[in-house]
């Protein structure tokens, strides 16, 4: 009785814990919800490591540009400093031409008292046409009178030549000075930008390992497989990023390609012929009515044909010249550099900006180009980008040429070298991984 009873009693207890053993749509529901918050949880880390990513290349670039802005400030100082010295040189020239002016007519004077004991010294001195009365007496003195005054305009011209060239001097010092000076401001920024980027990055690499942990405890694996999983989304994005900008670049070529070949052949417009304007007829007199006589048949006129018009073919614009460097030698010196890292106002042997490598290939290339991106663009020969050759310049810029922050060498394959910005490397990838350049010039 007691076991029945047992068995009664353990019937209903099974059916408690599980009912009918099917899945509700309530648990379904249940179940899609967690799913959508992990989700949620997954794209929200995801976006935030873009953030964080973001603000890190902001503070780089940053930097690389106010780094720019020190080599273009640093350019300028050296350009003012050889102008101040040109300069200086010409006011000691001019000195020392009017010493020798001053010491011929300091003579010719001596000589010219000596001829005529009438004449001051003294007085010639303050101007030679003292001398005229004393002179007037003879061709001898008359001459003395004539070589003296030109010794006296040479005299005064030299001191006038002097005086300009000193005030030149002074100016060009003043701007050497100032130039000088915004260098050392300019220098002093992009140490600033440096260091906050380098601080930037400390804090990214903080909040990198925090959503990276995140991102491993949400997707339930290990914190090396959340990074490589990233890492690999990252690089395909990046990928993607750059063919879409290299087939829209491609694209815009095309265009203009196809812009300018219409452009090319234009046809000769058709005269537009003059209308005749009949004459007004002059009213016929009431007469006497006569016999008409037969009227004179009217000749028929030849039609006159249209001139067919005449296409004229502008002949298509030059290609740019070759460079005369060796470009070959320039790309070797740039891949040599792979790897070294990047530093403002670097021009090696171990550590680079983006001007100063190109400077240093080209230099290796055979021709000489300044340390300062917007100068290399100017000293070089303009190009498009459907000239590109490899060992030719990619520029970005803002707009216009004065505007120009960053300079890479082209390798060829739509591939480029260059010292991109600080934390990180010399590199060779695609011209289209970042911004796509709006300049292009051929050393």
């Amino acid at each position: 009785m007691a076991l029945l009873c047992a068995g009664v009693l353990a019937v209903p207890t099974a059916r408690a814990a599980d009912p009918d053993g099917h899945v509700t749509q309530k648990d379904v529901t249940r179940a899609q919800a967690a799913a959508d918050r992990k989700a949620a949880d997954v794209a929200s880390v995801r976006a935030t490591l873009a953030q964080a990513q973001r603000r890190l290349e902001d503070a780089q670039v940053g930097a690389a540009r106010a780094g720019e802005r020190f080599n273009g400030a640093r350019y300028a100082a050296q350009q003012a400093a050889a102008a101040s010295a040109t300069a200086q040189a010409q006011a000691a020239d001019a000195a020392a031409t009017l010493e020798r002016q001053r010491s011929a007519y300091a003579d010719a004077v001596t000589s010219a008292y000596q001829m005529s004991p009438q004449l001051s010294a003294l007085g010639a001195l303050s101007h030679a046409d003292g001398v005229t009365d004393v002179l007037e007496s003879s061709a001898a003195l008359r001459n003395a009178q004539t070589a003296l005054q030109d010794r006296y305009d040479a005299y005064d011209e030299a001191s006038d030549a002097a005086r300009d060239t000193e005030a030149d001097a002074a100016d060009a010092l003043a701007d050497a000075q100032a130039a000088t000076a915004k260098a050392r401001a300019a220098r002093d920024a992009a140490r600033d930008a440096a260091d906050a980027a380098a601080a930037e990055a400390d804090r990214y690499a903080d909040e990198r390992d925090r959503l990276l942990g995140q991102l491993a405890d949400l997707q339930h694996v290990s914190v090396r497989l959340a990074e490589k999983r990233e890492d690999q989304l990252a690089a395909a994005a990046a990928a993607q990023a750059a063919a879409d900008a290299a087939a829209a670049a491609q694209q815009q070529q095309q265009e203009e390609q196809q812009q300018e070949e219409q452009q090319q052949v234009t046809p000769t417009p058709t005269p537009t012929p003059t209308p005749t304007v009949d004459p007004t007829p002059t009213p016929t007199p009431t007469a006497t009515p006569t016999e008409e006589p037969t009227p004179t048949p009217t000749p028929t006129s030849t039609p006159t044909s249209t001139p067919t018009s005449t296409p004229t073919t502008e002949p298509p614009p030059p290609p740019p010249p070759t460079s005369s460097g060796d470009a070959g030698a320039a790309i070797a010196f740039a891949r040599a550099q792979l790897g070294e890292p990047y530093r403002y106002g670097a021009s090696g042997p171990s550590s680079w900006d983006c001007s100063g490598l190109t400077m240093r290939a080209w230099e290796a290339g055979g021709k000489a180009l300044a340390h300062y991106s917007v100068a290399q663009y100017e000293d070089a020969t303009p190009i498009s980008i459907g000239d590109l050759q490899p060992g030719d310049l990619l520029f970005w810029g803002d707009g216009s040429p004065s505007s120009i922050y960053h300079v890479a060498l082209y390798v060829g394959d739509g591939m480029m070298i260059h010292a991109p910005r600080p934390g990180r490397s010399v590199e060779e990838v695609s011209m289209y991984y970042w911004i796509t350049p709006n300049y292009f010039a051929r050393p």
